[in-house]
């Protein structure tokens, strides 16, 4: 394990995680210190992730004894080796064109796409001064977290290492306690009508069926 070209790239760490925390910003335009702090957790999680990708790989060097033993001759510091499930699972191939890398793409693309349509729906009712139960409102009560947890998700499909995974069950518990905080604020804000939606409209599994629309927005 002497070759150490494929790490040390810190402008490639510093590069992708601004790229995609200001994705991630743009889509969301934190305005409370709940929308800083969910903002905030997902960036470190994004920061995390890059500097084992391209800067310093903790998570290898910290396994370099089991891997060395179970997988003699891979050398785990080139970028390609560095895909783990990858390599642990046996997978053949170009790791970036695997099924687990493809699912991972997926993921993160349909994660910041529900982010960006659900902050749209988020605006319009705010200025609104109305609940948010239109658009992907209507398919589940929190798509915004949704989509900050799918991302995540797919992210460890596609480079999992000690640090991210030690912190996406806990991301997901802040984000679980973020929206039962928002949720009794929101139900003191709107009452009855808040209440009808919570039992229409599932929390966190999106609801199929378009046709099907919480409640009456009027």
């Amino acid at each position: 394990m002497e070759n150490q070209s494929d790490y040390g790239l810190w402008m490639l760490v510093i590069l992708n995680s601004a790229i995609f925390i200001f994705f991630a910003f743009s889509f969301t335009k934190p305005q409370t210190k709940t929308d800083w702090r969910s903002l905030g957790g997902f960036s470190a999680f994004i920061v995390a992730l890059f500097t084992e990708m391209y800067g310093f790989p903790l998570t290898i060097y910290f396994l370099s004894g089991w891997l060395s033993e179970h997988y003699p001759g891979t050398d785990f510091l080139t970028h390609e080796n560095g895909h783990l499930l990858h390599t642990l699972l046996g997978l053949q191939g170009n790791a970036h064109f695997d099924a687990l890398h493809i699912v991972s793409n997926v993921l993160i693309i349909a994660g910041f796409f529900i982010l960006a349509s659900a902050w749209s729906v988020l605006h319009s009712a705010q200025k609104a001064g109305e609940p948010a139960t239109s658009g992907w409102y209507a398919r589940c009560r929190h798509p915004q977290y949704l989509a900050f947890i799918v991302i995540m998700f797919g992210f460890l499909l596609q480079w999992p290492t000690l640090p991210t995974l030690v912190m996406f069950p806990v991301l997901v518990a802040v984000y679980l306690r973020l929206a039962n905080k928002e949720e009794q604020l929101a139900l003191e804000q709107f009452g009855s009508g808040y209440k009808e939606y919570m039992k229409t409209t599932p929390a966190w599994l999106p609801r199929i069926n378009l046709n099907e629309t919480g409640v009456n927005q009027s």
